[in-house]
């Protein structure tokens, strides 16, 4: 009997294509060198249909998976332009320019940062930056909220309270010019909301309900993609 595997490692509501990290994994652990394999989200168009959002992961697999790597660019399209913008998160793994002074080599680590949700309004686009090391408990999440007006992007998670894991929800319900996350420590069962604004301050909210706007659209192009 064959059991599935998880959709996601912290169960979340938007959730990674961890399947296809899994399998690409699985089926490159013959192989003697390094290759490189892509896979291609699908996009979040805003609600007024002006900018559509989508990933492209890169996955640098080799025969153990401590020495494999999974990295990612998130990109945002104007589509009546066509211009494209890049969007980093400066969290701990992740590939960004703010990290190439101290810049370390990266084997088994994990940073997938996909969109999951624009405000009401489109003017904000919120994702998720998962983060992880692959055969450890590492595993923890991040906001990046990219403002379209200010065309700045800010990398965010709850702070001031202790906890190994954070799982992002959304937009926050109650107060909508934040984000909600679900916390908690591995081994308990005691796990909380939090709401987290964009300079990072923290608030309990228990009574919270995530919000998350946009359409998603499929295409020809969303997959495991030729290397």
């Amino acid at each position: 009997m064959t059991t599935a595997s998880p959709l996601d490692p912290l169960n979340s509501p938007h959730p990674i294509p961890w399947n296809w990290v899994l399998a690409t994994q699985t089926q490159a652990s013959s192989a003697r060198t390094p290759r490189l394999r892509y896979y291609r989200t699908q996009a979040l168009q805003s609600p007024d249909g002006c900018y559509a959002a989508y990933s492209r992961l890169q996955m640098q697999v080799a025969a153990e998976f401590y020495q494999s790597r999974v990295s990612s660019t998130l990109f945002v399209e104007n589509l009546e332009s066509g211009d494209l913008h890049t969007l980093t998160a400066t969290s701990p793994l992740a590939d960004n320019l703010f990290h190439q002074i101290e810049r370390v080599e990266r084997w088994g680590t994990i940073a997938i940062l996909i969109p999951v949700a624009w405000s009401a309004m489109g003017n904000r686009l919120l994702a998720r930056e998962f983060e992880s090391v692959f055969g450890s408990d590492i595993a923890s999440d991040y906001a990046v909220v990219w403002d379209r007006a200010a065309q700045q992007t800010v990398t965010l998670a709850p702070t001031g309270i202790s906890y190994t894991h954070a799982v992002l929800l959304g937009w926050s319900q109650c107060h909508p010019d934040r984000v909600l996350f679900r916390v908690g420590t591995l081994g308990e069962e005691d796990w909380h909301c939090w709401t987290v604004d964009m300079t990072g301050q923290t608030e309990l909210a228990e009574a919270d309900q995530p919000q998350a706007f946009g359409k998603a659209v499929s295409n020809v192009w969303m997959g495991p993609q030729a290397s």
